[in-house]
């Protein structure tokens, strides 16, 4: 007998209460910032071995700025990933176990320091899912040229979907997908998890394409026709193209709209280094016109920091207080 039941949103408490969620910013560049060094092809999730109370701080330093929302440390974390540093398969489980424990301890640090301040609902756990390309660790996120089919990029993300979903997180956080065969997989791969909510988020070469070249409104369309979809948008996306994104997406779903961008910095691929004076230094004005546009839950990507977050977070909860007078 098929479930008709609908789909709890764990998002919409926190919509009501604010007009707007905050999702957190960078991790893995923020981790960098602070004097860790990812380089090898785990990336931020080596530090899930090697430096966990660093990831716990940078989540906390989040909640502080503002952030509605925490995404976990698993975007580069996999099964194959780990087990090639010589860990056995229910380690891997416990690492992932344990990229949700560090977001919870964060959240139950943060709420004990602000209980004599304004009541505010708990923050939420986004368990992060990165794409197939995150684990070749050869930039193919944002090509999405895998040459895979849909059948196989599902039995390659099962296991880690699977490991995640035993977690406390909150709802899966389904990012940085270039390509819409990998959305096709993980929306499929999502019901065989039925009372699991997502947010799909698509990383976009230009305003109107994916990173793969594919249109970005056939991947909102795609992404409408699931139940478990509770949120569409973009991310790790140039700032420059948001707004026209929003604007393609937002008639052809109801579901909410995101977007968290990168800082729009140009990468020295020679150099390996971001470059200077390119990106966006302000972001408290291109959220308010994110909002505008009919971003709801919005936040920062690659080079974003704990003070972009709050001074998106100021600007936009005035803006939202100016309308509701």
């Amino acid at each position: 007998m098929e479930d008709d039941r609908e789909m709890f949103n764990p998002l919409t408490p926190l919509l009501e209460a604010n007009g707007v969620i905050m999702i957190d910013g960078a991790l893995a560049t923020e981790l960098e910032r602070r004097g860790a060094d990812l380089s090898d092809a785990l990336w931020s999730a080596r530090l899930l071995i090697d430096a966990p109370e660093l990831i716990r701080s940078v989540h906390l330093d989040y909640l502080r700025a503002g952030a509605d929302v925490l995404i976990t440390a698993s975007y580069q974390a996999s099964i194959e990933g780990f087990k090639r540093r010589g860990l056995n398969e229910a380690q891997v489980r416990n690492l992932f176990r344990l990229s949700v424990q560090l977001a919870a301890e964060a959240i139950e640090e943060y709420l004990a320091e602000t209980q004599a301040g304004p009541a505010r609902l708990p923050p939420l756990i986004a368990a992060s899912i990165g794409p197939y390309g995150a684990y070749l660790a050869d930039g193919s996120e944002y090509r999405g040229d895998y040459g895979l089919s849909v059948e196989a990029l599902i039995a390659w993300h099962r296991p880690r979907v699977s490991a995640l979903a035993e977690t406390e997180a909150d709802l899966f956080a389904c990012e940085t997908i270039p390509c819409l065969a990998e959305a096709e997989a993980l929306i499929r791969l999502l019901e065989e998890y039925p009372d699991m909510p997502a947010w799909l988020s698509f990383s976009c070469r230009d305003g109107e394409s994916l990173s793969s070249g594919e249109p970005f409104a056939e991947a909102v369309r795609l992404a409408n026709r699931s139940e478990q979809i509770i949120a569409v948008g973009v991310n790790c996306t140039a700032p420059r193209f948001v707004e026209s994104l929003l604007q393609i997406a937002r008639p052809l779903t109801d579901k909410l709209l995101l977007c968290y961008p990168n800082s729009g910095e140009a990468w020295d691929a020679e150099a390996r280094c971001w470059v200077e004076g390119t990106g966006v230094t302000d972001f408290a004005e291109p959220a308010r016109r994110w909002y505008a546009a009919g971003a709801r839950l919005i936040g920062g990507c690659c080079r974003t920091t704990p003070a972009d977050i709050a001074a998106m977070a100021q600007a936009l909860r005035r803006e939202i207080e100016q309308r509701r007078h």
